[in-house]
C-alpha cells in the first residue's frame, strides 16, 4: 500500500476528488472509498516528542520542510507526495472517546455516534447528516412561510419535502377544517389535500438530495389512484390513538401499522415501502389536529432514520400553524368582504333628472378587502345626494365602521342637512366610534331643477366633471380635513351641473398605487374621462355604464393596492318649462287657488285626462299643510316621465295614514293619496317638511 496517500476525508465543505466540478452535491453524495479509509488505518504511532513521524519509505524532511511542516494549515489538501507525508491524523474531540490502539480508529469515524450502528459504503458521515437536516429544515420552513393561503402552504410543504426529503407524500386535512376555537361537530373526516411524488426537475434549494439514477417504482407513481380520498376517523381506532399522539412515528411501528389501512384505504397500504420508509406524522394547529402528512422513500433508497423524524415533526408544526393562520385569515376576509358588499347599496335609486352606475371591486389579495362606500340618497324637491367615502384600513373592523358612517350619512340625508353640516355630523360619530377612526367622504347635492351641485369634501380626492362637449376638468373643491379629526370646519361650494354632464365620484384606490401618486392618478383619470367621451362626438355623452368600464381600465397590473369605489352621475335636469311653483297664504281659500293653478299646469302641458285625480289629492294635502302652518305654503308641479306633485309647510310633524272610522269626519285625506298615487311620502325638512305623491302619464 502507498503510503503517500491522503490519509484525511474531506470536510463537509470540500468536494471529494474525481467529483464532477458541476455537480452542486459535492462531496455530499460521495463518500470516501474503503481504501482510502484503510490507509489511516495503516499509520504507524507518533514518534518521540519533538520528532517527525517515521513513515516507510521517506526520510525525515530538512530544515526548510520543517518550516513547511510546522507553518503549513493542518488540513490542506497535498500538492505532493511529500506534503502528503507530513499530515498528522486528525485529533479526535474529547467528547467522543478514540478506540484502543490507535490515536483514531477508522471504525470510530464509521459509528453512528448516537446509535452506535456502523454506516453503509456511501453514506455521509454523521456530522455531516446533523448539518445537512438543519440545513434542510431551515430551507423547509421558509418555503412553507412563504404561503399566504391555504394552498400555498401546502404546496410549499409538498415542494420543500419532495425529493428533497422523500420521494412522496400525502397531505391529508379535515374537512371543513375548522376556524379558531369553534368545535367541529359530527365525525372527524379526512381528506387528501394533495400528493406529490418525485418531479423531472429536482429541487436543489436545501441541499440534501437523494441518491440520483435510481427508477421511480410504479406504487408512487399512483398515488393518488389507489388511496382514498376521504377518511372518516374512528372514535378510539387506531389512527385515532395516532392522530392524538401528536409526534410522528415510523409507518411500520405497530400503532400506525394499524392506522395506515384506515387512512389510505383496503388498496392504498400497498404504497408503503418496507422498513422505516414511512413515517406518519400528524398536523397540529393551535387548537387541535387538523390532519396528517405521510412520507415515503422508494425501497431502493436509504431508510429513515431516528432523527428523521424529529425533521418531520418541524416540517408537520410550521405546516400546521401556517395552515391555522391561513384558515383565520381567510374567514376574516371572506366576512370583511361579505360585511362590506352587503353594507353597499343593492340597487342605485331611479331619482328624477339625473342617472346612475356603480362600479365596486375589492383590493388584490396582498391588501384584501377595505372601508370604501358610495350612495345615492334620494333627496325632497327631486334632488338627489351622491356620497362616496373611504375607511382607512383593511380589515373586517374596517368594513363595519364603514357600514356604521354610510347608516349615518343616510340619516343626515333624510334630514336635509347641508352638506357642511351632514360631514361635521360625521366627524363627530368618527370620534365616538374611537379616537383613530379616520375615513374620508365628499357628499354632494344635485339640483335637477337649478341645475346646480353643492359639494363639501372630507380629505377626499376631488371629482371630475366630463363636459357634453368632451372637456373634462378637476372640480376646484376645499379638500378638508378627513373625518375623525374633530375640531374642524368643513366648507361647501355650489357649482354648476349642466345637463348632459357626467359627474365622477371615486376612491384613492382608482387613482393611487405602488406605482403612481394620487395627482398623476387623478391628471390620468380625466385623460381618461376625456378620450372616452371623443369616441361618441361632441354631441352625445358616452353610454355611462361603458364609461364606468372605460375607467377601469385603465388600472395597471400594479394598481390593484387597495379596493375601488366609482358612482357616476349623468345630469339630465329639468327645463324650467317642465316646472311650476308657487306659494299660498295659509289661509282657507288656499286649497281652492291650489286646484285652480294646478289645472292651468295641468292643461298647458297637455295632461288634462290627469286633472280630476291632481285636483282632488292638491286639495287634501294642501288642506292638511294649511291647517297647521304659520308661514307660507309651497307647491310645485314637476313634469318628468311621471308627474310629481310637492307641498311644504314650516310644520315639523309627518303625517301618519290611519283607517278613519265611520263617524270621523276627517283623515281620509291620505287614505285618497295612498290609493290614487303612484307613490308617495313625506320627508322632514330643516324647516318643516314635503309631503309629496306622483302619478304616471301618458
Amino acid at each position: 500500500m502507498d503510503a503517500t496517500r491522503v490519509t484525511e476525508q474531506p470536510t463537509s465543505f470540500e468536494r471529494p476528488p474525481g467529483a464532477d466540478p458541476a455537480d452542486a452535491r459535492g462531496g455530499l453524495l460521495r463518500a470516501p472509498s474503503p481504501s482510502r479509509a484503510s490507509a489511516g488505518a495503516a499509520l504507524p504511532p507518533q514518534a518521540r516528542t519533538g520528532e517527525p513521524p517515521s513513515i516507510p519509505g521517506t526520510t525525515a524532511p530538512s530544515g526548510n520542510d520543517k518550516a513547511l511542516v510546522s507553518n503549513g494549515p493542518e488540513h490542506a489538501q497535498p500538492s505532493s507526495a511529500t506534503e502528503a507525508d507530513t499530515h498528522r491524523p486528525r485529533p479526535v474531540p474529547e467528547a467522543i472517546p478514540a478506540q484502543p490502539g490507535t490515536d483514531q480508529d477508522p471504525a470510530a469515524a464509521g459509528q453512528e455516534r448516537r446509535t452506535g450502528q456502523s454506516l453503509t459504503p456511501g453514506r455521509p458521515t454523521p456530522m455531516r447528516r446533523d448539518g445537512d437536516r438543519l440545513r434542510f429544515v431551515g430551507a423547509a420552513t421558509r418555503r412553507i412561510a412563504r404561503g399566504l393561503d391555504l394552498d400555498e402552504i401546502v404546496m410549499g410543504l409538498c415542494r420543500a419535502t419532495v425529493p428533497t426529503f422523500s420521494d412522496a407524500i400525502l397531505v391529508y386535512l379535515r374537512d371543513p377544517l375548522p376556524v379558531g376555537d369553534e368545535r367541529p361537530t359530527g365525525p372527524v373526516v379526512l381528506r387528501l389535500r394533495r400528493t406529490d411524488r418525485i418531479p423531472e426537475d429536482r429541487d436543489t434549494e436545501s441541499g440534501f438530495l437523494p441518491a440520483q439514477g435510481v427508477p421511480e417504482p410504479t406504487e408512487l407513481a399512483e398515488l393518488s389512484a389507489v388511496t382514498a380520498e376521504l377518511c372518516e376517523v374512528q372514535p378510539g381506532g387506531a389512527l385515532a390513538e395516532v392522530l392524538r399522539g401528536v409526534r410522528p412515528v415510523f409507518a411500520d411501528a405497530p400503532a400506525a401499522r394499524a392506522a395506515l389501512p384506515e387512512l389510505l384505504g383496503s388498496d392504498g397500504e400497498s404504497v408503503v415501502p418496507e422498513g422505516q420508509r414511512a413515517i406518519l406524522a400528524p398536523l397540529r394547529g393551535r387548537r387541535r389536529v387538523i390532519g396528517a402528512a405521510l412520507f415515503l422513500r422508494r425501497p431502493e433508497r436509504i431508510a429513515f432514520e431516528a432523527d428523521d423524524l424529529l425533521v418531520a415533526a418541524q416540517l408537520a408544526t410550521h405546516s400546521a400553524l401556517g395552515i391555522d393562520k391561513a384558515v383565520l385569515y381567510g374567514r376574516e376576509a371572506y366576512i370583511a368582504d361579505e360585511l362590506q358588499r352587503t353594507m353597499l347599496p343593492e340597487n342605485l335609486p331611479r331619482p328624477t333628472g339625473v342617472r346612475l352606475a356603480s362600479r365596486y371591486l375589492p383590493a388584490a389579495e396582498t391588501a384584501r378587502v377595505g372601508g370604501d362606500w358610495y350612495d345615492a340618497i334620494p333627496l325632497p324637491g327631486s334632488r338627489v345626494a351622491l356620497v362616496v367615502g373611504d375607511v382607512m384600513g383593511h380589515s373586517m373592523t374596517s368594513a363595519a365602521i364603514m357600514g356604521q358612517l354610510r347608516t349615518t350619512a343616510q340619516t343626515l340625508a333624510g334630514l336635509d342637512l347641508p352638506p357642511q353640516e351632514v360631514l361635521h355630523h360625521l366627524d363627530e360619530q368618527a370620534q365616538r366610534l374611537g379616537t383613530d377612526r379616520m375615513a374620508t367622504c365628499l357628499y354632494a347635492v344635485y339640483d335637477p331643477v337649478s341645475h346646480r351641485i353643492t359639494i363639501a369634501n372630507a380629505g377626499h380626492p376631488p371629482p371630475v366633471l366630463l363636459h357634453l362637449g368632451g372637456r373634462a376638468e378637476v372640480l376646484r373643491v376645499p379638500p378638508g380635513a378627513p373625518i375623525g379629526v374633530g375640531g374642524v370646519d368643513f366648507e361647501a361650494v355650489e357649482l354648476d351641473a349642466p345637463a348632459g354632464a357626467t359627474l365622477l365620484l371615486y376612491t384613492d384606490g382608482l387613482v393611487e398605487s405602488r406605482l403612481r401618486d394620487v395627482w398623476t392618478g387623478i391628471e390620468q383619470l380625466r385623460e381618461k374621462l376625456a378620450a372616452t367621451a371623443q369616441l361618441t362626438g361632441p354631441d352625445h355623452p358616452p353610454p355611462l355604464e361603458a364609461l364606468c368600464d372605460e375607467v377601469l381600465d385603465m388600472l395597471g397590473p400594479g394598481d390593484r393596492d387597495d379596493d375601488i369605489a366609482l358612482l357616476a352621475a349623468r345630469f339630465d335636469g329639468i327645463a324650467p318649462s317642465d316646472v311650476a311653483y308657487w306659494f299660498l297664504e295659509p289661509e282657507d281659500a288656499a286649497p281652492g287657488r291650489a286646484r285652480k293653478l294646478a289645472r292651468r299646469a295641468l292643461s298647458r302641458w297637455g295632461l288634462e285626462e290627469l286633472t280630476d285625480s291632481v285636483e282632488l289629492l292638491v286639495s287634501e294635502v294642501v288642506t292638511n299643510a294649511v291647517r297647521y302652518a304659520s308661514r307660507p305654503v309651497t307647491l310645485r308641479l314637476l313634469r318628468t316621465d311621471v308627474l310629481r306633485c310637492e307641498v311644504g309647510d314650516d310644520v315639523p310633524q309627518l303625517p301618519r295614514l290611519r283607517q278613519a272610522r265611520a263617524t270621523d269626519e276627517g283623515g281620509r285625506g291620505l287614505y285618497l293619496v295612498n290609493r290614487l298615487a303612484r307613490r308617495w311620502g313625506a320627508t322632514r325638512l330643516s324647516t318643516g317638511k314635503v309631503v309629496w305623491f306622483e302619478l304616471n302619464h301618458g
